[in-house]
């Protein structure tokens, strides 16, 4: 699959597998900051993309990160979005972390999507969950 790549910032490094096979393209920050406990930072990546009706790119968080407390939020950027790309991270850990520019904040993934045709119904059909939800399949 080709994607079209635009650098909206001369500064940016655009997004890249860092091995053979991988999934998730490593997008980097264009700055530095620090993210304080609990505050919610987004970091701007100095591209945009053009991908076919049918995918979307998904953010997810990056490891290297993720085990020092930061989780990225929202991160669904649809196929008609042209804007610059961005990581939205949040600190859910009590310490501070230092993001330096150039380092990897977050993994975007291409995902082929189903786009929906919804049609409104009085009633839907009966299944073995019903209407059970968060915890009502017990803990074991």
């Amino acid at each position: 699959m080709k994607i079209k790549i635009k650098r909206m910032n001369p500064e940016a490094k655009l997004p890249s597998y860092a091995h053979p096979g991988d999934v998730g393209l490593d997008m980097y920050a264009l700055e530095g900051m620090t993210v304080k406990p609990g505050e919610h930072v987004r970091i701007w990546n100095g591209f945009a993309l053009e991908f076919p009706t049918g995918f979307a790119a998904i953010v997810k968080d990056k490891s290297s990160i993720s085990k020092a407390g930061l989780h990225t939020m929202g991160g669904v950027f649809d196929a008609g979005y042209r804007g610059e790309y961005n990581v939205h991270l949040v600190n859910l850990s009590d310490k501070e972390y230092t993001i330096e520019k150039g380092d990897k904040v977050g993994q975007l993934v291409i995902f082929p999507v189903a786009i929906a045709e919804l049609e409104e119904v009085d009633e839907l059909s009966d299944s073995s969950r019903g209407t059970g939800g968060f915890g009502s399949t017990g803990k074991k």
